[in-house]
């Protein structure tokens, strides 16, 4: 890429400085010191002086205002010599729009310290960027335009490119402010992970540690609104500290099983309203290390989170581990296993893994070959599947499918098994002559032992 050339120095001289309602200014005539003195500048430009009488020095550089002065004082004084001084600089009254977290007009008071003159700094482009709440991440930092009102009414505009000075570290492109500039950041019409990162993590973006409310849909355990949050907020989402997608979808309770990680939106509003849609494969995060896959969040972001239409078995073991997935998921298992109830297992659990970790089968009892699976499906809808298990089998749909959270499995009994507990509900419940009969009958053999 060429280089771009910087912009010449806006270090102005002192000399340069137009005035303006609320400058303090020290006037000084030589030889006549009850005239000199300090002066604030009204708001309609026009001092007051002793015996001159009033004199306009609103737009005027230090130069020309000791002119002016000096002209008001020729016929008063023999051959005065008069020397105008800035005291105090007034605020600076700066507007910034665009891709900018709080657009809008700002007062910029000046601070002591170097810059134009000894003692005063002129505040920069990045310093104003800060004060109205940092850079968004949708902003072109290469096509900034710093329009410059001129003296005889002309504006000027000086394009500054400020990803220029990240990457070369000239500072010359951060431009010193004057009063009346204003400052217009373009949105960016192409997105570049890897830019957007370095631009989230520059000193004039907004500050991680801002609140971003965010909206997660798709497959994810709890889809909605949230809060997201950088900085330390606990070991729960420990993910380095950033506001990022991750962050959001483990918020969000992690992702399901049929999530798609190769094809997660991100869609960014921009101020232009149009919004940035930014692809995130965080499958390409997980086999590479790719956090550029893994962008800053913004406020007012969507990420979507798609289904895919299979799940491939080798993919959903390292899916299962990743800090994006829910912890665990809610399986319950009734019927004829060693310890019914509700268990708690990692997402993309197999069914088999989940009847041993609830004991596994009761010996004969169990019908193996007619496991049933029940499931409620997203859509309010549920669906029933019989499975034959085999405990040796990896994961298929067909006898070892994947659990979701909520999902139940039922272990009917085996047909003998589901006979000779009648039999004894039946035997049970009989305590007479008549219930022996019954019994009898029951079993067909009361005909074989009737008298004929």
């Amino acid at each position: 890429m060429p280089e771009i050339p910087a912009p010449a120095s806006a270090e102005l001289p002192v000399s340069a400085y137009i005035l303006g309602g609320g400058d303090t200014i020290r006037i000084d005539i030589l030889g006549v010191e009850q005239y000199s003195g300090d002066y604030q500048i009204p708001i309609d430009g026009r001092l007051i002086l002793p015996l001159a009488g009033s004199i306009s020095v609103q737009g005027l550089t230090l130069e020309e205002a000791a002119d002016a002065i000096s002209q008001a004082y020729a016929n008063i004084l023999k051959r005065p010599v008069i020397s105008v001084n800035l005291q105090a600089p007034r605020p600076l009254n700066i507007w910034i729009a665009g891709e900018i977290n709080r657009p809008g007009s700002y007062s910029v008071s000046l601070k002591g310290g170097v810059g134009q003159r000894p003692g005063t700094q002129y505040p920069t482009i990045t310093q104003v960027i800060e004060q109205a709440g940092g850079i968004k991440l949708t902003a072109d930092l290469r096509r900034i335009e710093l329009r410059r009102p001129q003296r005889d009414g002309s504006q000027r505009t000086i394009d500054i490119n400020l990803w220029q000075m990240l990457q070369t570290g000239d500072r010359r492109w951060d431009i010193t402010l004057l009063d009346g500039d204003s400052i217009f950041i373009p949105t960016a019409t192409t997105v570049d992970l890897g830019e957007i990162r370095q631009l989230a993590n520059t000193s004039f973006a907004i500050p991680m540690a801002q609140a971003r409310n965010v909206t997660v849909v798709g497959e994810v355990a709890r889809p909605g609104p949230y809060i997201v949050l950088g900085g330390d907020t606990g070991a729960d989402f420990n993910l380095g500290g950033l506001p990022t997608v991750t962050r959001a979808i483990q918020i969000a309770g992690g992702i399901k099983p049929l999530a798609n990680l190769r094809e997660i939106q991100l869609q960014r509003p921009t101020r232009e309203g149009a919004a940035q849609i930014i692809s995130v494969n965080l499958w390409q995060l997980l086999q590479t290390g790719d956090i550029n896959q893994d962008p800053i969040v913004q406020d007012g972001d969507i990420i979507i989170v798609p289904a895919t239409a299979e799940v491939n078995p080798a993919e959903a073991e390292q899916i299962a581990t990743a800090s994006f997935a829910p912890e665990t998921i809610n399986v319950r298992v009734v019927g004829e296993v060693t310890i019914p109830g509700t268990i708690r297992v990692q997402p993309n659990t197999p069914l088999n893994q989940a009847l041993l970790a609830a004991g596994g089968f009761r010996n004969s009892r169990a019908a193996r070959g007619a496991v049933e699976l029940i499931r409620l499906n997203p859509n309010g809808t549920v669906s029933r599947q019989t499975v034959s298990v085999d405990l040796a089998a990896s994961i298929n749909e067909q006898t070892n499918p994947i659990l979701r959270n909520n999902d139940i499995v039922v272990v009917n009994p085996s047909g003998i098994t589901a006979f000779g507990d009648n039999l004894n509900n039946i035997f049970s419940a009989t305590t007479s002559t008549g219930g022996f009969l019954r019994v009898l009958e029951f079993l067909g053999i009361l005909k074989y032992l009737t008298v004929p």
